[in-house]
């Protein structure tokens, strides 16, 4: 049997996977506690973790908040009293403890299905932008690095098989440049149950009408579609391919950041 990896080694690991975490401290403890200041854990987005701040129901509302500061991206300290369960506490130990919590938070990565011009454009701004970046495209010849340079990883799959193929987290955003309607309503049905960011299909307002009726039709919820915006972007008038690469962009970029769109002369 493998040995865990030390919570050290598993921090540089998520630098290293581009993975997010939530690093959980004592930072003071005072009396009887199961663990002392110091002592560590580390919590995986899913929940999963490795190493302990002390087990039982501590340890279960750390791991509680954990999730939330990744949700959130907002560190906390925790503030615990091990005295009466009866009266909420954790624990009986008789001691208190403090638990500082860091989230740490991947680079965002952005996933551009179906590289054509838009595509191409969407690839080349969201690397500039520091976003890590995935082409995926079903046609070979345009998942390379040559036809879409900048990429990070390139999958060469249908868009159905894509959950698949990579790891599609909360800080996913999914890029729908695709070739046209039956792309999208063959494969988005699979994109739907994942926990990605941000679901976004290229085109007009009716060619989404006619996706999401064929969808509905098919027995998909229409609540899982409300997760889709369609058409994608701003409205800036955009029309070459680099421009509406800048509208796609920056409606993520406000989603993201909790902005409003709107001009900031208030104009």
């Amino acid at each position: 049997m493998s040995e865990k990896p030390s919570i050290y080694r598993a921090l540089a690991d998520l630098e290293l996977h581009n993975q997010a975490g939530a690093l959980c401290t004592i930072v003071r403890s005072r009396g009887s506690t199961p663990r002392h200041t110091g002592s560590k854990m580390l919590v995986y987005w899913d929940g999963s973790f490795i190493g302990t701040v002390g087990g039982g129901e501590l340890e279960n509302r750390v791991i509680r908040e954990a999730k939330e500061a990744l949700r959130d991206a907002a560190p906390r300290t925790l503030e615990y009293s091990m005295t009466d369960p009866a009266r909420g506490d954790p624990g009986v130990c008789g001691g208190q403890v403090e638990v500082f919590v860091e989230p740490i938070l991947p680079r965002p990565t952005l996933v551009v299905i179906g590289s054509g011009h838009v595509g191409k454009a969407v690839a080349h701004l969201a690397h500039w932008l520091d976003f890590r970046v995935v082409v995926s495209d079903d046609r070979p010849d345009f998942c390379t690095p040559e036809a879409v340079p900048g990429g990070d990883a390139y999958i060469m799959s249908s868009m159905a098989e894509l959950p698949s193929q990579m790891e599609i987290t909360p800080w996913t955003y999914l890029v729908l440049t695709t070739r046209g309607a039956n792309v999208d309503m063959q494969g988005l049905p699979a994109l739907l149950d994942s926990p990605a960011a941000y679901i976004g299909v290229i085109g007009s307002q009716r060619r989404w009408a006619t996706t999401r009726k064929h969808l509905l039709g098919q027995g998909i919820p229409p609540e899982k579609l409300e997760r889709v915006r369609s058409p994608i972007g701003l409205e800036l008038n955009a029309e070459t391919p680099e421009e509406i690469a800048v509208s796609i962009l920056a409606e993520i970029i406000m989603l993201r950041q909790g902005g409003s769109g709107q001009v900031m002369s208030g104009r």
